[in-house]
């Protein structure tokens, strides 16, 4: 299932463009949390894309919640982001 939800955020956050994106599953650590136990699971993104240039740290945020959309209701319960420019990330 983790390779999935992978796979639909990966597809989700493709809007942004990012020249980079890793996906990180954190479930396994938070097993019994009580938000766990819905079944969606703990991730954390780093993504690199011009699309941020300009915008606050919140707003970025913002954009990456829009991008996963229904995602956060049906797979992700949390959601660890970093999100950063090419000239942040040294790319």
């Amino acid at each position: 299932m983790s390779a999935e939800r992978i796979a639909r955020i990966r597809a989700a956050l493709a809007v942004l463009q990012p020249a980079r994106l890793d996906i990180r599953d954190d479930s396994a650590k938070h097993a019994g949390h009580a938000g766990a136990r819905d079944g969606r699971g703990h991730f954390g993104v780093l993504i690199v894309s011009s699309a941020f240039q300009g915008l606050s740290l919140v707003q970025r945020h913002k954009r990456v919640y829009a991008a996963m959309g229904s995602l956060m209701d049906s797979d992700v319960h949390a959601l660890a982001i970093s999100a950063k420019t090419p000239d942040e990330a040294g790319e």
